[in-house]
């Protein structure tokens, strides 16, 4: 071996913790949303915005969750290359992004709708479906998937 290129060895790894079929299946925006609101801290969903995103197998079922930001009071960065990168590390078919609102308002704003756009392109050259966006309040929530944005 030539030591003239030394580089670091990259390692791949998920490990469930649940078997396939105690996952939890989504099969509604509602199913979502109260999954949801598990995630979210009840403490400061009313104060700063966050990100999380939900991976799923083909059958619609939770391999896991990650949340991609905590910003501030008006916005959080999501980065499109992180959301797909945990996707195919944990082979997920299919990707449910949230992120909530802390003014209470779920209409989604331009950068929302951008957001989503450019997540659901890059996530199909993959093979990944975004199957919904939800902005979520305490109270309620928006489904891009309903509303027939997606």
């Amino acid at each position: 071996m030539n030591n003239d290129f030394i580089i670091s060895e990259i390692k791949v790894s998920y490990h469930p913790s649940v078997s396939a079929s105690e996952r939890p299946k989504l099969n509604t925006s509602m199913d979502c949303y109260n999954y949801f609101l598990g995630i979210f801290d009840k403490d400061t969903i009313n104060l700063r915005e966050d990100a999380v995103v939900l991976f799923l197998n083909r059958a619609n079922r939770v391999l896991g969750c990650y949340r991609i930001s905590s910003g501030g009071i008006t916005a959080t960065v999501v980065d499109i290359r992180i959301v797909l990168g945990i996707a195919l590390k944990c082979l997920a078919c299919g990707i449910i992004l949230a992120h909530n609102h802390p003014s209470g308002e779920i209409n989604p704003s331009h950068q929302d709708l951008e957001l989503t756009r450019r997540l659901k392109e890059a996530a199909k050259l993959m093979e990944i479906s975004l199957l919904d966006h939800l902005i979520v309040t305490s109270d309620k929530y928006y489904s891009f998937a309903d509303e027939g944005v997606l």
